[in-house]
């Protein structure tokens, strides 16, 4: 990754509390390549997001966006930089009461003084982009999982940010909805020319998109590296993430008594 980074995390630690959520974590995501974080439940992900967005600041450590130290902005400065930025959430989160051209409208009607008419072509761009041009009247109650999840990319795309950040794009989809988001999400990068992370737990479908790992594990980074490098990585705890194997470091089983002790305990209360 010898480009020139455009988002740097040097040495961020974060905890809520007495609670560590990440420690030590480096990471150097350089211009126009799409970056996923992947970790089981829990390790740190969408927190990492949060604080790349500015929305909270490490305990200590810093987070560097294009040049810029985001700790040391203000609130103006921090809402400045997040105009630079997509975020696609989990499930979406359209607007309920407003038809898809108008989700896909709000953020320029809310942050620009474009006209109407412009406002309109740009809509319809992106829109098209994601092949839901047609279907700009639908209301969301009208769209199925795979087509919201498209509705909302549109929407998060709709300023053309120079940052796109995806929380777990691909749940609850079927899978020629994750393949399409999926290709969506490589496609978009390159022809905006942005850069994207993203946060998911589909291991094998993000593999096939993205350009470089970071795996996280307890807030901590494990590993990182080529989808081609993570496939072959003999960690233990990597190997069994990537392969989604029952069995390994991460377990199965909650830590209890021995099986046969409770069932033997079990026995005797019931004598």
């Amino acid at each position: 990754m010898a480009a020139t980074p455009l988002i740097e995390i040097k040495n961020v630690n974060f905890a809520y509390g007495k609670r560590p959520i990440l420690t030590g974590i480096n990471m150097s995501i350089p211009r126009g390549k799409v970056v996923a974080l992947m970790g089981i439940s829990g390790s740190g992900k969408t927190t990492l997001l949060r604080l790349i967005g500015g929305v909270m600041r490490p305990t200590s450590g810093e987070v560097w966006v294009n040049g810029v130290c985001t700790s040391r902005l203000d609130t103006r400065g921090i809402y400045q930089m997040r105009r630079s930025m997509g975020m696609l959430f989990q499930f979406g989160a359209l607007f309920t009461d407003l038809s898809v051209f108008d989700n896909v409208a709000f953020q320029m009607r809310e942050h620009t003084g474009l006209p109407e008419s412009m406002i309109r072509d740009l809509v319809m761009m992106k829109l098209n982009a994601v092949g839901l041009r047609g279907a700009h009247k639908l209301m969301p109650s009208e769209l199925s999982g795979g087509m919201a999840r498209r509705v909302a990319l549109a929407r998060a795309i709709g300023l053309d940010p120079m940052i796109m950040m995806y929380d777990e794009p691909f749940t609850g989809l079927d899978p020629i909805s994750l393949g399409v988001i999926a290709n969506l999400v490589r496609e978009l990068n390159d022809t905006l020319g942005t850069t994207s992370l993203v946060v998911t737990h589909d291991v094998q479908e993000a593999l096939d998109v993205v350009d470089y790992v970071y795996y996280l594990s307890d807030g901590k980074m494990k590993a990182h590296g080529t989808p081609a490098g993570m496939r072959a990585n003999t960690d233990p705890l990597v190997h069994q993430f990537v392969n989604g194997e029952a069995e390994g470091p991460v377990a199965y089983q909650y830590p209890s008594r021995d099986y046969a002790d409770d069932l033997k305990m079990g026995s005797r209360r019931a004598a």
